[in-house]
């Protein structure tokens, strides 16, 4: 797989100064994303809060791991929101590290930049993509809800099978669809779910079949599917390369589940495009 580098005459260049310049992360740099110099050149980035050091340590992902040595930055929301506004984002998407090492795990400070972005851009969508909240699920859920994000995103990651190889003993494919469905059922109006799968670490197409099923029986709107990357020789190793016809496939038997919108490709990432996956969403669920 190749991706195009940076063009002079795209807006790549703009968002790094812009994002560099108010001391803010994103996940596109901090996760190496390989659709970086796409999307940065469309002008759009998604944001990541609550610092750059994760408390997790999944085997699959390139984000710094270890103990934050800083508290949240209360003037991070206003940052992201000035950014947000400087690009004329149109659906800003924010997502963040796993912070156990707080008592909220964070979600105040989603509700904070919810909140900001709201202030500055009343006319932009927003999408949170956040972490299992572990421990305080229904509080975290009820604080973020209730700032009205129009996308709840939260990425299963991988099939039952894997779910706690990769992804440590904290985490619980079981507690990630029920986040998910507690989303929409805290929510007092009508808020889109969405979650994420990885292909390429060992799973079968039938268990990602399986994992569509689950996530759409939890009443999930949008699905990603995307190819593992290794990001280092410390992570886990890619297990095999997706065919473009699985994709294919796995767009349409999530289709077929009934999905509103179902993004399935060797670089899709959650975030990619994230504008127009809602929009398809909206639009077929709608009609």
């Amino acid at each position: 797989m190749k991706v195009r580098a940076p063009s002079k005459d795209s807006e790549y260049f703009d968002v790094q100064k812009l994002i560099h310049g108010l001391s803010l992360h994103t996940i596109c740099e901090e996760a190496r994303c390989p659709n970086i110099s796409e999307c940065w050149g469309r002008g759009t980035a998604t944001f990541q809060i609550l610092g750059d050091t994760c408390t997790r340590a999944c085997r699959y992902c390139y984000v710094k791991s270890g103990r934050p040595e800083a508290e949240p930055d209360p003037l991070e929301p206003l940052r992201v929101a000035q950014a947000a506004a400087q690009m004329e984002l149109k659906h800003v998407v924010v997502t963040s590290v796993d912070r156990d090492d707080i008592d909220d795990k964070g979600a105040g400070h989603f509700a904070a930049t919810i909140r900001a972005l709201k202030a500055r851009l009343p006319e932009s969508s927003i999408e949170v993509l956040t972490p299992d909240f572990l421990g305080v699920e229904e509080q975290a859920l009820a604080t973020v809800i209730g700032a009205g994000p129009d996308v709840f995103n939260h990425n299963i990651e991988t099939v039952r099978r894997l779910h706690r190889r990769m992804r440590g003993a904290k985490a619980s494919y079981d507690g990630a669809l029920s986040l998910l469905r507690r989303a929409k059922d805290i929510a007092d109006y009508r808020v889109l779910t969405k979650s994420g799968i990885i292909v390429g670490l060992g799973e079968t197409n039938d268990e990602v079949v399986e994992t569509l099923r689950d996530l759409r029986a939890n009443d999930v709107d949008v699905v990603t599917i995307g190819q593992y990357l290794q990001p280092s020789s410390q992570h886990a190793t890619i297990d095999r390369w997706v065919h473009p016809d699985e994709f294919a496939w796995f767009t349409e038997q999530g289709e077929a589940m009934g999905f509103g919108s179902v993004f399935a490709g060797p670089l899709v990432r959650s975030s990619y495009r994230a504008d127009e996956q809602k929009h398809a969403a909206d639009t077929q669920l709608a009609g």
